[in-house]
């Protein structure tokens, strides 16, 4: 029989809503990605890749992060796209635990000024001083920090390289401090709350942002018709919507050679996620003005 006084009570888990917040291109889906270890928020270097709340789940031993990855907060276009985006992470910020502000090394400029206003009063806040990899004179790195540490009270700050997984482990060991004890709101093994549909118009939207570059055109978003699952056969057939007749033509490229590249590497990266063969059907239609048309937005997805 065991002794009762010998039995050492469990230790209490501790579970947190944790959004990743800063300026367009400063590397928030890389550092998500980084931290879940594995990729389900798309990346590019062009700014406005993030378009939706993307949450990651991070479970490790008695902690459980579910990291909010929102997209950058956009100060330019004044459309109904970017309206609801930046609604997007008011809200996400209104509702978490601990925020992690993200900027990139050696740069704070108007655009993350605006973001750091927009932290609640009281917020728990960890500064992510990201691409430290990229800093040419690492002696620049201190007075930065300690520059930043005046700004605002940070309850952390974290120099980070996402892109090389520099001392993430530390940023996760940091944030945990500041969980909530509470059970654990996923399963052990999940690692996002996001439905393969919509993670298949993601990847589609992320390889049209890296085959276009610069050509891309600010009015193209991706949606998808119809999703089947048989097996391990996903049956996939998505719209490329784009807001005039030229760019159609621009997605196709020459032969549509472009398109059929976008949609195979795409599809690549779909079979890796999903751990299923992936047949996908993909072509371009033209909507136009979709951008700045609220209804058209819900009907795509853009809550």
């Amino acid at each position: 029989m065991t002794d009762i006084q010998d039995q050492t009570p469990e230790a209490p888990f501790h579970t947190g809503f944790v959004a990743i917040v800063g300026r367009p291109n400063v590397g928030k889906s890389t550092l998500l990605n980084r931290l879940i270890g594995q990729k389900i928020s798309i990346v590019s270097r062009k700014a406005q890749t993030t378009r939706h709340r993307v949450t990651g789940v991070l479970t490790e031993g008695p902690n459980q992060f579910v990291f909010v990855d929102t997209p950058g907060f956009q100060t330019r276009h004044k459309n109904a796209l970017n309206r609801t985006m930046n609604r997007t992470v008011t809200q996400v910020l209104a509702d978490v635990d601990l925020v992690l502000f993200v900027i990139e090394s050696c740069r704070f400029g108007p655009e993350d000024e605006q973001v750091l206003r927009l932290l609640p009063e009281g917020a728990k806040v960890i500064l992510v001083v990201n691409k430290v990899d990229l800093l040419t004179d690492k002696g620049r790195l201190l007075p930065f920090l300690e520059k930043m540490g005046g700004l605002y009270p940070f309850a952390e700050i974290v120099p980070v390289s996402a892109e090389r997984g520099r001392n993430t482990d530390e940023l996760v060991k940091a944030a945990a401090a500041y969980l909530p004890e509470c059970e654990r709101v996923f399963d052990e093994d999940d690692i996002t709350d996001r439905s393969e549909r919509f993670l298949a118009a993601e990847f589609l939207r992320e390889k049209l942002f890296r085959q276009l570059g610069e050509e891309l055109p600010y009015g193209m978003t991706v949606e998808i018709e119809k999703f089947e699952t048989e097996g391990a056969l996903r049956r996939i057939h998505a719209a490329i919507i784009v807001d005039k007749a030229p760019h159609k033509a621009m997605v196709i490229g020459r032969g549509g050679e472009r398109l059929k590249r976008i949609a195979t590497e795409a599809r690549v990266e779909m079979e890796r996620l999903f751990e299923a063969r992936v047949f996908l059907e993909v072509w371009v239609k033209v909507k136009s003005g979709w951008a700045d048309d609220e209804r058209a937005l819900k009907s795509l997805g853009y809550d």
